[in-house]
């Protein structure tokens, strides 16, 4: 591997940890907020928890990028190389139909979908996948459960 070309994944891991932590900063006083009124067993996060509800996993998994509205304008989308989609165009994008099983495909990191990482190290990890380590029933619910929150947020 040429030196510009470690350099340029340096700084790429270097980008994406930064995003992570502003994203992190950003969204925690809102998650907290939401806390305030629910039960002290329920602080786990999506990750550690049997908690997989759609919007619950999106505001913690992907509105740091995509925005809370789902319209491609979260808090570290401008530190990102490609703009975040906006979500809540995929219908229209589509001829009026939800593409849940291409969703389901990015979710789960099948292919080579480079905005969301690579197979070998995924942003999200084993989260969402179908295959793979992690608990993989889990992970097919939470994608579903996504797919059919981000369907909810399609523009009219």
């Amino acid at each position: 591997m040429s030196t510009q070309t470690s350099r340029h994944t340096a700084r790429n891991i270097f980008l994406l940890l930064l995003a992570m932590g502003v994203a992190i900063a950003v969204l925690r006083p809102a998650l907290s907020q939401d806390q305030t009124t629910k039960d002290k067993t329920e602080k786990t996060t999506p990750r550690d928890s049997t908690d997989v509800s759609g919007a619950k996993t999106f505001r913690y998994y992907c509105a740091s990028c995509h925005g809370a509205d789902g319209k491609g304008h979260g808090p570290v989308a401008a530190s990102l190389k490609a703009e975040p989609a906006d979500l809540t165009m995929l219908s229209q994008k589509n001829g009026g139909k939800y593409p849940s099983d291409h969703v389901l495909y990015v979710l789960s990191n099948e292919g080579q979908e480079s905005v969301h990482g690579s197979k070998e190290m995924p942003v999200w990890g084993p989260i969402f996948r179908k295959s793979g380590g992690g608990d993989q029933n889990l992970g097919r619910l939470r994608s579903h459960n996504l797919t059919d929150y981000i369907k909810s947020i399609q523009a009219k």
